[in-house]
């Protein structure tokens, strides 16, 4: 584990601009994969690509352990999305960093032209970036979102958004092809300015996955910044990744992560009626919906999910433990 600066002088043809931070988690051959296409494209425009392993117990950190052009980082427990980043991040001494998904693969010119529009000065208070996102069959992905309101929240939690795209505070009722300022974009490819990071004290850590990105982009532009889609710039995406090993604790995960955002950026009432639709209505919702299905596996999924979020809510109430 040695660092990417000392021995790879290929990746400073010119002056290194961006970093990359890669969390891994029994991420497989997609983290090979995504390292590979990161040395393919990096147009010398890389630093230093650091891997901050989550305690994997596949071996997919292996290849990388006496790397001389990836820093690995063993936390040796899965420590959470938010706090490894942070921890992937310390340090860095690039203009930019790169939070990018192991099932995520960079294409050519995907760096030099994302770093291109962020240079120019009508993006001065840009802090972060995202490029459109496509999977094996060339599909674009719904990837920005608009900053959460209690209804839009709501509609969620009920299931009313995959009815009503547009009620919802993901933008699936866009087509993604257009490059437009947004309030958000998804983690997956995040390309945030170092300075505007360090500002905000970087990702919250009380969230463990889901919505820590979201959160982050919601501090930032409180903070006088803004978020930006690109449409004609493309990276891969393969979506669901290694958390579709868990489905159960995903959706723990999910949930928890929805509860401490409302409670952090909503009024008190507002965040009130989120919680007693989550642990009240939904998971009837859920459940009826897997039953239409036929879906006996979705239904124990609901049951395994909600019985871990009730175990873990009087703890947050009484003792204020977010993890």
């Amino acid at each position: 584990m040695v660092s990417l600066g000392q021995h790879w002088s290929g990746f400073y043809m010119r002056q290194a601009r961006v970093d990359i931070v890669i969390v891994n988690w029994n991420a497989g051959q997609q983290l090979s994969d995504c390292i590979d296409s990161i040395r393919r494209f990096a147009d010398g425009l890389v630093g230093e690509i650091v891997v901050v392993d989550n305690g994997s117990a596949d071996g997919s950190e292996m290849p990388f352990e006496h790397s001389t052009d990836v820093r690995l980082l063993r936390t040796g427990a899965n420590l959470g999305f938010a706090r490894a980043c942070n921890l992937g991040a310390q340090g860095l001494q690039g203009e930019f960093v790169l939070f990018l998904n192991p099932d995520a693969l960079l294409y050519e010119q995907t760096l030099a032209r994302t770093l291109d529009c962020m240079d120019r000065p009508e993006q001065a208070r840009t802090a972060v970036c995202g490029v459109q996102l496509v999977d094996e069959q060339g599909r674009i992905a719904r990837s920005c979102a608009r900053f959460p309101t209690p209804a839009s929240m709501l509609s969620h939690a009920l299931g009313i958004d995959r009815l009503l795209l547009r009620c919802g505070y993901v933008m699936a009722d866009w087509d993604h092809q257009s490059s437009r300022p947004v309030d958000h974009v998804i983690g997956a490819f995040y390309l945030v300015r170092r300075a505007a990071f360090e500002q905000v004290a970087g990702f919250d850590e009380r969230f463990f996955v889901y919505l820590e990105d979201l959160d982050l982009s919601q501090r930032l532009g409180k903070a006088g910044w803004s978020s930006l889609y690109l449409a004609d710039v493309q990276a891969f995406h393969a979506g669901g990744g290694t958390s579709s090993q868990v489905k159960a604790r995903r959706l723990f995960y999910s949930l928890r992560s929805r509860l401490l955002y409302v409670f952090k950026h909503f009024s008190r009432p507002a965040a009130l009626s989120v919680l007693l639709v989550t642990l009240l209505v939904e998971p009837l919702n859920r459940t009826l919906l897997a039953t239409l299905r036929g879906s006996w596996g979705s239904i124990k999924e609901t049951a395994a999910a909600y019985a871990m979020l009730l175990r873990w809510w009087p703890r947050w109430i009484l003792r204020d433990e977010t993890r």
